[in-house]
């Protein structure tokens, strides 16, 4: 089936657009009417999915804040034409859309609906919560670019523990955004060896809040970071390493012991599935998994093995708290 989209202002959008989300928000789902109708009706965009004939099928609106993220909502299909893929193409659709203008995209799913929107990359990244007594969860895309080229050639593309694909990546904005999608979804550890912390890559702030909502989870928490210099840590204050005085029970910074036989590619360890791995410590080339037991077990034993001869940082009890 061909369904088209169109996309419209709140002041100029047709009242089907309206029609829909009154049948299935507030008459189908009990949804009090005002809760859904909001001001941010006024400066989202509003699209309408259309049956080849034209029938009205589906909407969804979205909108941004402070420009680098874009919040989908109000995704709604009738009833009638439910079943029949519309949703899933409206949703890749305005992932398709926000590729080149949003670093993240997030959304607020029903419980129910959280594989629906798994299989489109998004992951989730809060506890429930009640929204209009529905069960909710937030969920979020942290590479819209990435996932939009793999719709439909990848299944639950970017998703930890199941997407078997190798990500390859040749350019560091490819790989900060596996980079992130990789951590955001640790549940438990983040394992971290490279040369150094370099600022580009780690002192970045949505790095930090990754890292640091991991932390910060529960008591179990571990951020290991092994690195070879930590000269550059004393000359600029680094985020990572602001945060890991804050929270010294949950992460740790040991340094390599050069005596010992170390690795020579860094990567990054997300629970005992992920891997991001670079070829070389001063290029950004290597790949991305997010399922790969076999290969993260076997860095694991290497990262322990290097972590149980490294030493502490006598540099960063210089630094002031």
């Amino acid at each position: 089936m061909s369904i088209r989209f169109r996309k419209y202002s709140w002041q100029l959008a047709p009242g089907s657009i309206r029609d829909i989300r009154q049948q299935v928000f507030i008459e189908e789902q009990n949804v009090p009417s005002e809760l859904e109708w909001d001001e941010t009706d006024e400066i989202a965009d509003h699209y309408l999915a259309v049956l080849p004939d034209n029938t009205p099928a589906g909407v969804a609106r979205l909108f941004s804040t402070l420009e680098e993220t874009g919040h989908i909502g109000r995704m709604a299909i009738l009833p009638q034409f439910r079943g029949r893929g519309i949703g899933e193409a409206l949703l890749r659709h305005l992932i398709a859309e926000s590729a080149n203008r949003f670093s993240e995209l997030k959304l607020s799913a029903q419980e129910h609906a959280i594989p629906f929107y798994q299989r489109s990359g998004f992951h989730v990244c809060s506890g429930v919560y009640d929204d209009a007594g529905i069960p909710h969860f937030d969920m979020r895309c942290l590479a819209p670019d990435l996932v939009a080229g793999s719709l439909g050639a990848s299944d639950h593309p970017m998703i930890l523990g199941s997407d078997t694909d190798s990500w390859l990546f040749d350019t560091e904005s490819r790989l900060l955004g596996l980079m992130d999608s990789v951590v955001g979804q640790a549940s438990q550890r983040i394992w971290l060896y490279d040369r150094l912390l370099e600022h580009d890559l780690y002192d970045r702030h949505r790095f930090r809040e990754l890292i640091s909502a991991l932390a910060r989870r529960h008591r179990l928490s571990e951020v290991r970071l092994l690195i070879h210099d930590d000269k550059p840590l004393v000359k600029r204050r680094h985020a990572l390493v602001e945060l890991m005085r804050r929270l010294p029970s949950r992460m740790e910074l040991r340094l390599v012991n050069e005596d010992y036989p170390v690795e020579d590619q860094p990567f990054i360890l997300a629970d005992r599935e992920g891997v991001v791995y670079r070829h070389d410590f001063y290029k950004p080339e290597g790949f991305a998994k997010f399922l790969d037991g076999g290969r993260v077990k076997l860095l694991s034993e290497n990262f322990q093995r290097m972590w149980d001869a490294a030493r502490p940082s006598l540099e960063l009890r210089e630094l002031p708290l």
